[in-house]
């Protein structure tokens, strides 16, 4: 291939490298050159040495025995509530498999694959392959999950398009790490699948605004049979609900009705949902009703109930982690086709900035992002041309 070859080498050996690099940049030759350097993970740290896949990126750890800090919520996390699940409908149903891409720590395939090494299969860092296999294995009748970050499902976009949604197989994307993530900084923000999913036909594209939604959600997938369906759920823990049997179901397309009111409707898609609450407890005392709706699906969208809020509002407001082209065009689209948009309707769409949020607590980058229980009630109150504005704490 034309490639000038340097290799292998020692990773580890620091001169050698300094050696190899110099010689390398003086080499005449015209074409690409290659130098193949061998590493080993965690080399000269036990811990990270016998780590297949964790110390990839850590929090507080002791130096000395490898333990690191843990979170001190009493409530589980979302990865853990959806392995969790999974491992219940496998005991049940011998066609459910799990598929990760080198990631079955951060997608709780680890815990599915302690239960069952058979039905578990981990591609490595190949994400466009774990889609393809996922297809090939809904094809023979399996009930494949594939467990996949949103980040990293933007890797197999092309799969996803092509061997998945034009032939309408059902595939089931459980997609972590849905909207900002924390520490984890704008390379790992879930910040765009609403959108690239919203926008294929056969799909359907759930969001979890609780850990019981998003059993829920997975309990829905089950018998979703004849399409791909995807269901998006946060990093970190859940907010402390009951979660619900494997036996509860959502009907397709079906949003929830959390609270009724007159003036203002919120129309939520995912993990904002508990904001939007603090935002209307807030409002009601400046004696602005609110009604707040759990969207659940961004594909396919509750059209009765988006007509029914439209026509009863003086505001409405659809607020989603993603980005522009999501959950709220889908809702904009809706209410232009139905000239809804033309009647005493002001509707808005609060989303993710058209930029990439630095690292930060989750807490403040959504508090930069505006989508914070303030962000929404400052929103709501410009929408309605009021002239009190909340202060943004420091």
């Amino acid at each position: 291939m034309g490639f000038y070859y340097i290799g292998p080498i020692d990773g580890h050996d620091i001169d050698s490298m300094v050696s190899v690099f110099n010689n390398a940049k003086d080499i005449n030759y015209d074409g690409p050159i290659l130098i193949h350097v061998k590493t080993e993970k965690g080399k000269g740290y036990s811990f990270a040495e016998k780590s297949e896949d964790k110390f990839h990126g850590v929090s507080k750890f002791n130096i000395k025995t490898g333990e690191q800090e843990k979170s001190k919520s009493n409530t589980p996390s979302y990865t853990k509530v959806f392995a969790n699940s999974l491992i219940k409908h496998a005991e049940k149903d011998s066609k459910v498999v799990g598929i990760t891409a080198a990631m079955p720590s951060g997608t709780g395939m680890d815990l599915f694959g302690k239960k069952f090494p058979e039905r578990m299969f981990d591609v490595g860092i190949a994400e466009q392959h774990a889609v393809t296999f996922a297809a090939g294995m809904a094809t023979e009748g399996y009930k494949p999950y594939a467990a996949i970050y949103s980040t990293f499902l933007q890797r197999a976009y092309d799969q996803v398009v092509h061997d998945v949604a034009i032939q309408s197989l059902p595939v089931r994307f459980a997609i972590d790490r849905a909207g900002l993530v924390g520490a984890d900084g704008p390379t790992h923000a879930g910040s765009f699948d609403i959108t690239y999913l919203s926008t294929l036909p056969n799909f359907v594209v759930m969001a979890a605004s609780d850990e019981a939604e998003l059993v829920r959600m997975i309990n829905t997938s089950m018998d979703i049979n004849d399409r791909p369906s995807a269901f998006r759920y946060p990093r970190g823990n859940g907010v402390g609900v009951q979660l619900p049997e494997i036996t509860e179901k959502i009907e397709l397309g079906k949003a929830k009705i959390i609270k009724e009111g007159k003036k203002v409707a919120i129309l939520n898609f995912g993990a904002r949902l508990q904001e939007c609450i603090l935002a209307s407890e807030n409002l009601i005392k400046k004696g602005i009703d609110i009604s707040i709706i759990d969207a659940r699906f961004a594909k396919p969208l509750d059209e009765n109930l988006i007509w029914q809020i439209a026509t009863e509002h003086e505001v409405l407001i659809t607020i989603e982690e993603g980005s522009i082209g999501g959950f709220g065009s889908h809702v904009s689209q809706f209410l232009s086709e139905k000239n809804l948009l033309d009647s005493n309707l002001k509707f808005r769409s609060m989303i993710l900035p058209d930029r990439f949020i630095d690292h930060d607590k989750p807490e403040l980058m959504y508090k930069f992002a505006n989508l914070d229980s303030i962000g929404i009630e400052n929103k709501i109150l410009d929408t309605l041309n009021s002239k009190v504005l909340i202060k943004k704490s420091n």
